[in-house]
Parts: structure tokens; C-alpha cells; sequence
């Protein structure tokens, strides 16, 4: 008589595995139930009042900064504002004034074109008064309006105010002294409208020293 084991066909032992390996799964369950029945070992640890204040001090001083910053980029702004306000109403003119400055020059120059005997003349001295007179106002309107003659007579070369035309050697003076002007130069406000035209002194050139005659006299 046969074994009951040898009788079982392999279909018959391939069936029993799959079952026996469904009954040890269904045993030791899922990866998404094992992960959602696990306990954590440690729980997070609460922070420490001393904690929590290091924490309020720092975004504290974090705020003040900004605010800090907030406040001197403001102020910035407020200088600014009212420094650009003030030069639009010092400088504003500018171009009318470098055009009006030649207006100025010539009113000068006719009155010293005049003979010196023309005021006693009654058909010149009308016209003389007339032009000293526009000549004054002009001057008047320059002032009101911040903007003053560079007169430069006998004073220190400045390139920032002059500008020379010419040397002249003296040796009464020292280098760079003004000893003529040409031209009259303007300011209006802290800026430079128009420089002076000047000529300056400058040092006695040295004499060339003797050649020495070398050859035959040394010979």
C-alpha cells in the first residue's frame, strides 16, 4: 500500500506553500499598519522658558535693527529731498545767469569806450548815467540772486576761480600772483559760473650758464 505523501501531486504541495506564506503575512501584517502601530521611542522634548526668551530676545533685536535702518534711510531721503530743493532754487537759474553775464561785460566796456571828456558833454551824459544805471540794477538782480564778481586783483592764482591766459616775469612779486585781469569771473550760490581770465606772475628765467671751451685749450 502506497504513503498518503507520495500520493500528493506537486500541484497539490505548491498550493499548501502559497497558503502557508499568506497565513504568515496576514500574521506579521502590512508595512502601512506596522508603521502606523509603532510607538516613538522618544517624544519631542518641549522648550525651556529660558528657551522661548533667548528666542523673543534675538527677534527683538532682529526688529530694532530693521526699524533702526528704516528710520536712517528715511532721514536720508529727508536730507536729501531738501538738499535738492535747495539747490533747485540757488541753481535753477543758472543758464539764464551764464547768458545775462555777458550782458554785464558789455554795459562795462561801453561806458570805458567813452572819451574821458564825454561826461562833460550834456549829448553823452544822459546816455552815461543811463547805462551806469542799468548797470546797477544788473548788478542789484545778480546779488538778489546769489550770484557774485570774482574780482581777483592782486591776489593768489586759484584754478578753481581763474583761469590764466598768460605769464608775465616779475620779479617784484611772487610766482603765481595776479597782475592783470582781462576778464571778470562769476559765482553763483558755491559754484563757479564763469572763471576769470587773468595773467599771472612767474620767476626770472636763470641765465644759461657759460659753456666751458674743452680741446685745444685743454691741450
Amino acid at each position: 500500500m502506497m504513503n498518503e505523501n507520495e500520493n500528493k501531486k506537486p500541484e497539490d504541495e505548491a498550493a499548501s506553500e502559497d497558503k502557508a506564506d499568506a497565513q504568515d503575512a496576514s500574521e506579521k501584517g502590512s508595512p502601512e499598519e506596522d508603521a502606523e502601530n509603532a510607538t516613538p521611542t522618544e517624544e519631542a522634548a518641549e522648550p525651556t522658558i529660558e528657551e522661548l526668551l533667548i528666542q523673543a530676545y534675538e527677534e527683538l533685536a532682529d526688529l530694532k535693527d530693521k526699524l533702526l535702518r528704516a528710520m536712517a534711510e528715511t532721514e536720508n531721503i529727508r536730507r536729501r529731498s531738501i538738499r535738492e530743493k535747495e539747490d533747485a532754487a540757488k541753481y535753477g537759474i543758472t543758464n539764464f545767469a551764464r547768458d545775462m553775464v555777458p550782458v554785464a561785460d558789455n554795459l562795462g566796456r561801453a561806458v570805458d569806450a567813452l572819451p574821458e571828456n564825454a561826461r562833460d558833454d550834456e549829448s553823452f551824459k544822459s546816455f552815461i548815467e543811463g547805462v551806469e544805471l542799468t548797470g546797477k540794477d544788473l548788478a542789484t538782480a545778480f546779488e538778489k540772486h546769489g550770484i557774485q564778481e570774482v574780482r581777483p586783483d592782486g591776489g593768489k592764482f586759484d584754478h578753481n576761480l581763474h583761469q590764466a591766459m598768460f605769464e608775465i616775469e616779475d620779479p617784484s612779486t611772487p610766482p603765481g600772483t595776479i597782475l592783470q585781469v582781462m576778464q571778470l569771473g562769476y559765482t553763483i550760490g558755491e559754484r563757479l559760473l564763469r572763471p576769470a581770465m587773468v595773467g599771472v606772475s612767474k620767476a626770472l628765467a636763470k641765465p644759461a650758464e657759460p659753456k666751458t671751451e674743452t680741446g685745444e685749450d685743454e691741450a
